[in-house]
């Protein structure tokens, strides 16, 4: 029999895959709501119903602002959202919507194939009633992508109680090691893509 030893490789990439998975569950809640997440919670769940009029539409004349991570990237996000400092990056929120970025070790470039494997795989357990539309090559300024577009019930609103029904957004760059994770979030029906798109564009590595 062959016993697959646990390297400190394997280590960092499972624990990537988790911060990812949950990280498109997010409705603006802090980043300790992530803990909240249990294995024996991974029961089946229904979809929450979709909003009729969603809240979370990110204005035309938003604006952004850049910001940059001692881990080496930079990124914009839209101005005055909340911003809660992570080991590995940052998360911005407002209400329903959020954006996660991360920065962490990996050995080789994502493809769709180990995409779907791995990142796919571990958002399709969690109890979040996780449907993935799509998964997909991107060219950004930044390099080569992979883009998972899936949606997923948010946690519910620490004020209200109230979860709803999310469009995620879930886009890997890699260069020299390291694997950068933007997961994007709002409602579903909320005309964000013009928004994304300066997100996703926006992110550099430093020189």
């Amino acid at each position: 029999m062959t016993v697959r030893r646990s390297t400190p490789d394997r280590r960092r990439r499972l624990a990537a895959l988790a911060t990812f998975a949950l990280a498109g569950a997010l409705g603006g809640a802090a980043a300790p709501a992530l803990a909240q997440t249990r294995a024996g919670a991974m029961a089946a769940v229904a979809p929450m119903p979709v909003e009729k009029n969603p809240p979370g539409d990110i204005s035309d004349n938003q604006a952004f602002v850049a910001w940059r991570s001692p881990l080496g990237f930079s990124i914009q996000v839209p101005e005055g959202w909340a911003r809660h400092d992570l080991a590995d990056g940052a998360l911005f929120s407002d209400k329903y919507n959020a954006v996660r970025v991360t920065v962490t070790p990996s050995p080789a470039a994502p493809s769709i194939a180990s995409v779907r494997a791995n990142e796919v795989a571990a958002l399709q357990r969690l109890p979040k009633a996780v449907e993935v539309l799509d998964v997909r090559a991107l060219t950004l300024p930044a390099g080569p992508a992979v883009v998972v577009r899936y949606r997923a019930n948010s946690d519910p609103n620490p004020v209200t109680d109230k979860a709803i029904r999310l469009d995620c957004e879930g886009v890997f760059l890699w260069r020299a090691g390291r694997l950068a994770t933007m997961t994007l979030s709002a409602p579903v029906g909320a005309d964000n893509v013009d928004p994304w798109r300066v997100v996703t564009r926006s992110f550099a590595w430093a020189k």
